[in-house]
């Protein structure tokens, strides 16, 4: 790529040090971060103190130090300077054909032309501020440079693309792996031991821990198979299969997540579950890990668990403001029962978290048992249960009844122990929110009286029962109109929902930056309220049917009414409704 022409490199020697003035720079994108909780001011203070006595690039001690990720570091850079973000997606396939800018100058400045056109050359640079590189640039190829900021790690992905190969990151930390020993027996520990703390392993795992946080996942998937390890993300409710280290390093890279959670690596003949506390990008976050022994080896699950990420709003998990209203107005009972239902993954303990955010006040004492405790509520006790040492359910809420709360939450009503428990403790004044694996609102009734709670309790303790699930929220800015059939309104009842003629819905579109469609998810629930009729329907020993029949009546909206409200509202789409209702 090299010319007998001047090269940017030898630009950047013709040009003067300019180290004053991006000191300056730096400091103001810091105090920018910290202005918009993208860093914390004891960690800015921390890589300050560290830079002034081992020296070194400010921003670049912060990413190293793990104190703020490389993508909000670029967000940041993005909204000081007013220069478009770009993403690894909008690059295109092949690199403009530039001579004067040579491939170790890129990987030195962490930089990649991506278009020329009219005079013009567009350059992702991980440091757009600094005008000497610039300059450079300026004179090596006699043309304007219009600079995008990018993000450190997938410019030199990039550059790698275009220029090395074709090889991924993933693919050159591979490279690196010890191929000595790949077929040793695997029933030698301290062997296992070495390769799990090799610097490549340890790389290669921490780099799909980053990648599933970059990717919004909440859980990551590691899974051996004969001749490959296969890697999936789940991201926004469905699995997704990403690249995925080589299947040599199988038994390594699965004995350094055990490391991590602090398994034993010796034990592959019996499920495992521990725990890695981790700092990924500038967040610390909690994953949970689960090991489980398979035909061609242990398949590892790690929940991540994003403190940061949680959002405790109703509006913002998805609820109407009409169920909004209705729900407070329950959790500003004195006491009774409040329950929400659905299945793993549909949201019920962030809707549980939510309803503790919104009772927190010094007027209040509130305790909580759970297994495990997601995530940690200011000015709220929060109880672990270890059924190992015998603090299960029932004998937490024993205790936290002793301890004068005023709000019980109950990870989950296991069995009749715990709902006999949690229903005296509703008798005796307390409010206590609990989850229940039921498919619809309805089902709650029926599930307690089949775990055997006596109806004349269930009636006088029950306030509400709340279910829902989560749905894929279309992204905005790709979304696609469509004008619906008169078939369509008719077979999806949206008629009793609107009066618009003609009604126009949406469906997901595509884009480079967003493929699928969908960013984020949104709840769709049902709210059965507690009447004297439902109550008089329950000790009639009613159907859960009978009684969905008669919540509707009441003014009930259900969770398919709730999810084709949101359809009308262009928030999700028919298919996802209809994925997630015909599941119940």
């Amino acid at each position: 790529m090299e010319t007998e022409s001047l090269t940017a490199t030898d630009a950047t020697d013709l040009l003067p040090e300019v180290g004053g003035h991006l000191e300056d720079q730096a400091a103001e994108l810091c105090s920018l971060m910290i202005e918009q909780g993208r860093l914390r001011q004891s960690d800015f203070n921390q890589a300050r103190a560290y830079r002034d006595q081992h020296g070194g690039n400010l921003l670049t001690l912060l990413v190293r130090l793990g104190l703020v990720s490389e993508r909000d570091l670029a967000a940041a850079q993005s909204d000081m300077l007013g220069i478009a973000l770009v993403s690894e997606r909008d690059y295109p396939e092949q690199a403009p054909e530039i001579d004067t800018v040579s491939v170790r100058f890129m990987k030195q400045q962490h930089l990649v032309p991506i278009r020329v056109g009219d005079g013009v050359l567009d350059v992702v640079m991980a440091d757009p501020q600094d005008p000497v590189i610039l300059k450079a640039l300026r004179m090596a190829t006699g043309l304007e440079i219009r600079p995008g900021v990018g993000i450190s790690s997938e410019i030199d992905n990039t550059i790698e693309r275009y220029f090395g190969g074709g090889r991924s990151a993933m693919g050159q930390i591979a490279e690196g792996l010890n191929a000595e020993g790949e077929d040793e027996d695997e029933e030698n520990v301290e062997h296992l031991r070495d390769l799990a703390s090799e610097a490549p392993v340890i790389r290669l795992v921490n780099l799909i821990m980053q990648r599933a946080v970059e990717a919004r996942a909440s859980d990551i998937h590691i899974e051996p198979f004969e001749n490959r390890l296969k890697v999936r993300y789940r991201i926004d409710g469905v699995l997704q299969e990403v690249e995925a280290p080589p299947a040599r390093s199988t038994a390594a890279v699965i004995s350094r997540v055990k490391i991590m959670a602090k398994l034993n690596i010796a034990e592959r003949r019996l499920p495992q579950d521990g725990r890695i506390m981790h700092r990924v990008q500038g967040k610390e976050l909690d994953l949970r890990v689960s090991t489980v022994p398979t035909s061609h080896g242990e398949s590892v699950v790690m929940r991540i668990l994003d403190r940061e990420a949680v959002t405790l709003d109703f509006a913002s998990l998805g609820f109407a403001e009409d169920t909004r209203d209705r729900f407070i107005h329950q959790l500003e009972m004195p006491h009774g029962i409040i329950l929400v239902t659905g299945p793993t993954g549909s949201g019920k303990t962030t809707t549980l978290y939510t309803a503790l955010s919104q009772l927190n006040s010094p007027e209040r004492k509130i305790i909580t048992v759970e297994d495990p405790v997601e995530y940690q509520l200011e000015g709220i006790n929060q109880i672990q249960a270890k059924s190992s040492i015998g603090l299960t359910f029932a004998s937490a809420l024993r205790a936290i009844v002793r301890q004068d709360p005023d709000v019980i939450m109950i990870g989950e009503m296991r069995d009749l122990e715990t709902a006999k428990i949690a229903i005296q403790s509703a008798l005796t004044g307390h409010l206590v929110l609990s989850t229940l694996h039921t498919n619809d609102a309805a089902g709650g009734v029926t599930r307690m009286l089949d775990m055997g709670v006596e109806d004349y309790l269930l009636t006088s303790t029950v306030n509400a029962i709340m279910a829902q699930r989560l749905v894929r929220r279309l992204d905005p800015a790709s979304r696609q109109p469509f004008e619906v059939l008169p078939e369509m309104v008719q077979e999806l009842g949206l008629r009793e929902l609107t009066d618009a003629d003609p009604i126009t819905l949406y469906r997901p579109g595509t884009s480079e930056v967003n493929p699928n469609g969908y960013i984020g998810r949104l709840s769709i629930i049902e709210l059965l309220i507690m009447t004297d009729e439902l109550r008089r329907l329950v000790m009639k020993q009613a159907t859960s049917g009978e009684i969905e029949r008669q919540s509707v009546a009441e003014g009930m909206r259900t969770m398919y009414q709730d999810g084709m409200l949101k359809v009308l509202q262009g928030l999700t789409s028919v298919e996802e409704i209809l994925r997630v209702t015909q599941e119940a």
